[in-house]
């Protein structure tokens, strides 16, 4: 063990002191990477002490505590807090309340406050409906990683030995039950994913989960006659199992979460354990069964003749439509229709060209991954979930990358698309490269390619990785992700000399504290600091951190850096007084900023016509961290000019 490793035990009870004590931890979780805790009371937790325990990556505020330990270890980690607490996952932890809690859990007049403006500006705040959507669906996906990741490897291992059995390579006789054991276990994750599905997005929707499983095993249809099927109501043929796919399961269990809750509202106590989910599974099924997954089947219909028409148009074109087109196909659960064009293909020429094609989507996804590693170094949880996720998505297992990368950041998965598609292109540029047999894709199907044509795949697979690495790399990193980055990169520095450099936030004159109007700055009862007479509105952030509060009157933002300085941006004087009118700030809570994010718009007209000074004033509020602090510059600044240089204790 290294000279700073903890224990398990020992990392487990560091992570429950430093947030709080076991006390203030109402349930435990994991993913593939982190540890995810439902908080009791915020203000406990102290969020840099997390953050310096050996072993811990990182530390994500959301709706859960997230402590990032990695893969692999983080199972053990949380398993070892569960048994500390006497629970199992999930459960929720006993109450041991004890007179030092209780003492440590007193708010004076100051937390009050900043609890309640805190509050008052979440409230206020509208979160982007697709960013939800996409937020629910990583949610669903998350936890199903490591088992992605273990049957992904199995499947890879699988098809690299059945293609060598295909061509001869290797003894049927010999190698087929090792083939058809590792089968068995790569479908029992593949084969019932929309039940595992069904089961995660009842959690993630407040559904009972084993009803959540019921939904969607719905679409397997396994009760159903195959003598008497059941019809699709838009075309009138039978149902096939699994139309409507993963999405179509999400989106019945959503609508199952809906019906359940009302149900129990209505339901008395005494029988809602019988009639809830009687027919909660009635209505949802019936919905499911007769329109949403008839619904995926006539859009399916509606594909045939599209794909048909991108074939004949062939080359190029067709190569690149069909491979930035799959992975949104699969992601509607469409991609069924294709596999008895394939058994045609091989049956009538003996291959498929279509297969090498679409194989490239998941090539794109592999590039975009790579991209996504060298521009967010920094993101250790983003890295270490691209490591778990790249080796099988190179033998050709797309779904970690897919759900646990690139769909929950939202462009990167565009970007990925159109690496596909320029793979696709070059593949239908060389014609002729088919596929002896369907299964896998990626790497793990160079030895199924017809006619010694492996070299025009292989182009293709490169092609794809690069199209798909050089589209995310320039256009396909979300703003979100580029802030944190250029944070972690600005603050890099600082974290080692302790050493934070303060820049004018907007155009203007710089100025001293002492030369400020107001008595409350010029003596400087709120900390040191300067202020800059502005000549315009744009107001940027004077240090790069996280912001911490943005006070309901709109007039100040606190941010905090990655050394512990916190600064305060208050926004002209008195200004208190306008409840915000002449402020549209431009940040929230929680979010990284640089010195170069627009931070607030201040309507200086609004400001003056109302009898208030536009000062904007930048002040150091915790002195007692703070060793020394020199005002370099004064005068007729820029925005983002570097003015004062602070270090740390």
């Amino acid at each position: 063990m290294a000279k700073n490793e903890l224990t398990l035990e020992e990392l487990a009870k560091r992570i429950y002191e430093e947030s709080g004590g076991m006390d203030n931890v109402e349930s435990i979780v994991h993913c593939m990477t982190r540890v995810r805790m439902k908080i009791k009371d915020d203000e406990l937790v102290d969020i840099e002490k997390l953050k310096a325990i050996p072993g811990v990556l990182g530390v994500v505020e959301d709706e859960q505590l997230q402590v990032i330990i990695g893969p692999g270890k983080v199972n053990k980690v949380a398993q070892q807090m569960v048994d500390l607490a006497g629970v199992k996952l999930g459960e929720k932890l006993p109450e041991h309340a004890t007179a030092e809690h209780a003492a440590n859990s007193g708010k004076d007049l100051v937390n009050e406050r900043a609890q309640a403006m805190k509050a008052a500006q979440k409230s206020k705040q509208k979160p982007s409906k697709i960013k939800s959507i996409l937020k629910d669906i990583s949610n669903i996906f998350v936890p199903m990683i490591p088992a992605f990741v273990g049957t992904g490897i199995v499947a890879g291992i699988a098809a690299v030995l059945a293609n060598l059995v295909t061509a001869g390579s290797l003894d049927a006789a010999t190698w087929q039950q090792y083939i058809d054991v590792m089968n068995i276990l790569k479908n029992g994750m593949f084969s019932y994913l929309v039940i595992y599905t069904g089961i995660n997005a009842a959690q993630v929707f407040g559904a009972t989960p084993t009803l959540g499983g019921v939904i969607g095993a719905v679409v397997m249809l396994t009760g159903m006659n195959p003598e008497a099927p059941l019809k699709n109501l838009f075309t009138g043929e039978a149902l096939a199992a699994g139309q409507g796919g993963i999405l179509g399961v999400i989106f019945a269990v959503w609508l199952l979460s809906i019906v359940e809750k009302k149900l129990h509202k209505v339901v008395p106590d005494s029988i809602d354990i019988i009639v809830t989910p009687t027919l909660s599974l009635i209505a949802i099924g019936l919905v499911e069964i007769f329109l949403i997954m008839p619904l995926a089947g006539f859009i399916s219909d509606g594909m045939v003749g599209g794909i048909d028409w991108v074939l004949n148009v062939g080359g190029a074109f067709a190569g690149f439509v069909l491979g930035t087109l799959f992975l949104p196909m699969v992601m509607f659960g469409l991609h069924q229709i294709l596999t008895p064009i394939h058994v045609q293909m091989i049956d009538e020429t003996g291959r498929t060209l279509l297969l090498p094609i679409l194989a490239m989507a998941g090539a794109g996804q592999v590039g975009a991954a790579l991209a996504l590693w060298v521009r967010c170094k920094k993101d250790k949880e983003l890295t270490e979930m691209i490591k778990g996720a790249l080796p099988v998505g190179i033998l050709g297992i797309g779904e970690p990358l897919i759900y646990g990368v690139t769909l929950p950041l939202g462009r990167p998965f565009i970007t990925a698309c159109i690496g596909g598609g320029i793979g696709g292109a070059v593949i239908g540029m060389i014609g002729n490269v088919g596929a002896i047999a369907i299964g896998p894709s990626g790497a793990a199907l160079i030895p199924l390619i017809s006619d010694g044509k492996w070299w025009g795949y292989v182009l293709g697979l490169l092609a794809a990785y690069a199209g798909g690495f050089v589209a995310t790399f320039f256009f396909g990193i979300p703003k979100e992700q580029l802030e944190k980055e250029a944070l972690a990169e600005e603050t890099s520095g600082n974290a080692t000399t302790n050493e934070v450099v303060l820049t004018a936030v907007a155009d203007g004159t710089v100025l001293s504290l002492e030369e400020a109007s107001d008595p409350v700055f010029s003596q400087k009862m709120m900390g040191e600091g300067f202020f800059v007479e502005p000549t315009n509105g744009q107001i940027y952030s004077p240090v790069a951190g996280t912001v911490q509060s943005v006070f309901p009157t709109k007039h100040a933002i606190g941010i905090t850096t990655q050394n512990g300085i916190e600064v305060l941006l208050h926004m002209g004087i008195n200004t208190v007084d306008l409840g915000g009118a002449p402020f549209d700030v431009k940040v929230t809570e929680g979010q990284k900023v640089t010195t170069d994010t627009l931070v607030a718009n201040a309507d200086l007209d609004a400001i003056k016509a109302a009898g208030k000074e536009t000062s904007m004033m930048v002040l150091l509020t915790n002195m007692d961290h703070v060793e020394n602090f020199v005002l370099e510059k004064t005068g007729e600044m820029k925005a983002k000019t570097a003015v004062m240089d602070v270090k740390t204790v």
